[in-house]
Parts: structure tokens; sequence; C-alpha cells
């Protein structure tokens, strides 16, 4: 068992590595097409009436920053035979993996593939993050670098994933579909505050999800009131639905807490 501890923990070391190696080339590091340029422009800030404006982005700093931090952790030798380490350890490394080939695949794919591989990114980081609810760590450590780590992954990528099938779905209907996209748009927008408020719930108010998904739905908001393709309406939507995302686990933590200290209290 002592080998196999050992081998999850070079794994997930190894997955960074390929992870940030695959973001400079995904972003055009090496010589390859800038990110906004990717996909002739589908996947650039003003690509689609759902794409968030490019300051959005900064946050994958923050990701990549815990994702390292996570990586340096897991690899202390008290942590090899932990029980929560065997039990997501592998599947960081697999979010890490799928993360970086995103990044590959907008550079040298088609659109349609980017979506496949968000989307399986997505239903990883929903795996990965289930169960880091389900086998609660100890300490702030666990906390920050699993379930707030894992929580802003999984709430941004859910957002990016929304983006990223809009840009594609904009490059394929008719031309004469953009009278309804408005209505589209705010439809769409309220289903994500539907999953926002349900990763909440499911998590037991962990708030990174909300957070990240806040943050990008803010900055859709930002792209549709100050910038192309310009929408007032989708852009105020953004904006109820980023408070919306970001209320509720603040509200169901206060509340849960209340409920505990009264129970102590009985």
């Amino acid at each position: 068992m002592a080998a196999k501890d050992l081998l999850r923990q070079i794994v997930v070391i190894s997955a960074f590595c390929f992870m940030i190696v695959a973001a400079m080339v995904g972003t055009g590091l090496f010589g390859g097409t800038a990110v906004q340029d990717l996909q002739n422009g589908a996947l650039d800030a003003d690509g689609s009436y759902l794409a968030p404006a490019r300051s959005a982005f900064s946050i994958w700093s923050v990701i990549y920053v815990g994702l390292f931090a996570y990586s340096v952790w897991q690899a202390f030798p008290r942590q090899r035979s932990r029980t929560r380490q065997r039990a997501l350890g592998w599947l960081i490394a697999g979010t890490m993996v799928l993360n970086g080939l995103w990044l590959v695949t907008a550079q040298f794919a088609t659109l349609p593939l980017t979506v496949l591989a968000i989307v399986l990114l997505l239903a990883l980081l929903g795996v990965t993050f289930r169960r880091a609810v389900v086998q609660p760590g100890r300490g702030w450590i666990d906390a920050l670098l699993i379930d707030g780590v894992t929580g802003l992954h999984l709430g941004w990528v859910t957002l990016a994933t929304v983006a990223n099938t809009t840009a594609w779905l904009t490059t394929i209907v008719p031309a004469d579909a953009d009278e309804s996209a408005t209505l589209w748009g705010i439809l769409v927008l309220i289903v994500v505050a539907v999953i926002g408020v349900a990763i909440a719930w499911a998590s037991h108010w962990r708030i990174a999800p909300g957070l990240a998904m806040a943050w990008g739905l803010v900055w859709i908001g930002v792209g549709r009131l100050a910038f192309e393709p310009e929408s007032t309406a989708i852009g105020v939507t953004a904006i109820i639905v980023a408070v919306i995302v970001i209320a509720v686990p603040l509200v169901g933590t206060v509340l849960h807490r209340a409920a505990d200290v009264r129970n102590a209290e009985v």
C-alpha cells in the first residue's frame, strides 16, 4: 500500500506539471495562437452573449496557485497514507490533466471538441467535490487546499462550460437567431442560478463554488453592459444571478451554524 500511496503523490505532482505545460502551449506562450484568437475568436470576450470580460480569467491564477499548493502539501510524508488523500488524490490529478487537455484542445482541435473536453472536466470536478463533501477533512489546510481549491475549480468550470457551449452554438445557429439571443441568454442564466443553488445545498453550504461562479457572472454582466455584444437585459440578469449564487451559501452557512448553536444549548 505504501508503494501505491507514493505513486499517487508522484502522479499528482506530474499532473500539475502537465497542466502548467499544457497551459503554456494552449495559451500560445510557445508560439501558438493567443487565447483570444483561438477558434477564430469564438472563445474571446466578444464571442457570445455569455462570454465574460477578459479580466474574469485572472481567476485561473488563483486556481493554479491553489493546485500548486495542494500538489506540494499532498507530497509530504504525513499525507501519504491519509484516507482522504487516497480518496481524492487520483481524482484531483485527473482534473488537472483534463484542465490542461482543454487548452491543448482549444489550440489544436475543433470547437465541438473543446465542449466535450470541458464537459468531461466538469463531470470529474463534480465527482471530486462531492467526494470531498462526503469525506470531510480536518483543519483549515484541508478545508483550503481540498474543499476550497476544488470548489473554486468546480464553480469556475461550471460557468466556463456554459460560456464554451454558448460560443460553439453561436457559430452554428442561423444569423437570424440573434433576435432571440437575449431571451435565451436570460433563460440560461436562470438555469445557472438553479445549478449554483443546488451545488451550495448539496455541499452543505460550502462557499467556494458560488464565489467562483459569482466572479464569472459579474464579468459576464460587465461584458454585456460595457462591451460588445451589448445586452443590458443579460448584463443585469448576470449580476442578479451572481448575487444569488454567493448569497445562498452565505445565508445557508449562517443558518446552519445558528442551528448548531441552538442544538448545543439544548
